[in-house]
């Protein structure tokens, strides 16, 4: 596999405690209930779920609105999917 395990939760958004640039660079790709996504936002693995934007809608800071959506997560390096 990678020579660094994918953590368990990742966010894209900066302020987030969760996010980590590094990993992001490299291209992280979701599998969720066995379907590619493209627009996850934030994934927990042990609590089985991801959060994606919820349309064009928008909170007062600015930031989009999240879904939070339960199910199979498998994160997974774009290099190694391949």
């Amino acid at each position: 596999m990678s020579q660094s395990p994918l953590p368990d939760r990742l966010a894209i958004d900066p302020d987030s405690p969760f996010h980590n640039e590094e990993l992001l660079t490299q291209g992280i790709g979701i599998r969720f209930n066995g379907t590619e996504k493209t627009n996850v936002e934030e994934y927990c693995v042990s609590e089985g779920w991801i959060k994606v934007a919820a349309g064009t809608a928008r909170d007062r800071r600015g930031k989009p609105i999240l879904l939070k959506l339960k199910g199979t997560v498998e994160p997974f390096l774009k290099g190694d999917a391949a």
